[in-house]
């Protein structure tokens, strides 16, 4: 199916009343979507002369997956489903996810977990990871158990997804990016104009980090471990003496190649200041160069 097709009869269906039960049609064009987004064919996100927008077509899709999915039991490979026992005296086994008796998982049969092939040259690490239907995974990522990548997300050439690490719904993940271990890249779906969060190309994510509320995080950039990131979060510039912020409208952008750790500032009021009380900031103090690329160089060989 054509994009232009595609997204016809998304907004098509998406324009109809929730109340109603949706036509027979919608399982094909959800699993369409699903397919194209697989396929990065399309995206819940893309960049115009540097400007990370939605595309609110693709999001509505993605929600029209769970309008008509109908939840059901999933085993893992390989794992035999364990009857209920009034089942198994009588020799009455349905096949795994025929049933709720004994599965591992229940969840929209519109949305199972993702299999891998060998021409897709993507790694999954045995070990309790998953990756949801409709998330794009190139050629050389790596998935370090367990991780997790939800429905509409984006994960770009040779990156790493490591371990307790999880890469949101719709989140824009570049190339050679490394997500740590226990980071969390944020993911939203509605509303359907709003901004996921972006990490571009070459980043990389330190350990218990979180990038949330369409973030973007520019090309090169290091944040440190620990580092959180919001909308509302203000970024101190240490080495242009400024302070990054965003508002409603717009996101917080991490500029290219800055290198940001966590930080504290003292709180502005009399009685705080009196206790010694300080705020949690982000803190921006260098820009990277050679040096920061030596040292983050080694990620590169854990690939």
């Amino acid at each position: 199916m054509r994009v232009d097709d595609l997204q016809e009869r998304v907004e098509a269906l998406a324009a109809l009343d929730a109340a109603e039960p949706p036509p027979a049609e919608a399982r094909a064009v959800v699993d369409a979507l699903l397919t194209a987004l697989e396929e990065g064919e399309v995206r819940a996100a893309v960049c115009s002369e540097g400007v990370w927008q939605a595309v609110p077509w693709v999001k509505q899709g993605i929600l029209l997956a769970f309008r008509v999915g109908r939840v059901r039991g999933y085993a893992p490979p390989g794992c035999p489903r364990t009857p209920a026992p009034e089942r198994a005296a009588t020799g009455e086994v349905e096949a795994a996810g025929d049933s709720e008796d004994g599965v591992a998982f229940r969840d929209k049969d519109t949305l199972p977990p993702r299999l891998f092939g060998e021409r897709l040259g993507v790694r999954v690490v045995p070990g309790g990871s998953a990756v949801r239907r409709g998330a794009y995974l190139a050629p050389g990522v790596v998935c370090m158990p367990p991780m997790y990548v939800n429905v509409g997300a984006w994960v770009g050439r040779e990156s790493m997804i490591d371990s307790h690490a999880l890469v949101g719904s719709c989140a824009q993940v570049g190339a050679r990016v490394h997500v740590s271990a226990a980071a969390q890249i944020g993911g939203v779906l509605e509303p359907i104009h709003a901004s996921p969060v972006v990490v571009e190309d070459d980043v990389v994510v330190g350990g218990n980090c979180g990038v949330y509320e369409g973030t973007v995080v520019r090309k090169g950039a290091v944040l440190a471990a620990g580092v959180i990131l919001t909308r509302s979060t203000p970024l101190f510039d240490l080495v242009h003496e400024r302070v990054i912020r965003g508002d409603a409208t717009q996101p917080l952008e991490v500029p290219p190649g800055a290198v940001v750790v966590p930080g504290s500032r003292a709180v502005s009021s009399a009685w705080g200041g009196d206790r010694g009380l300080s705020l949690y900031t982000p803190v921006i103090v260098k820009y990277r160069d050679d040096k920061t690329d030596l040292a983050t160089a080694l990620e590169r060989w854990l690939r």
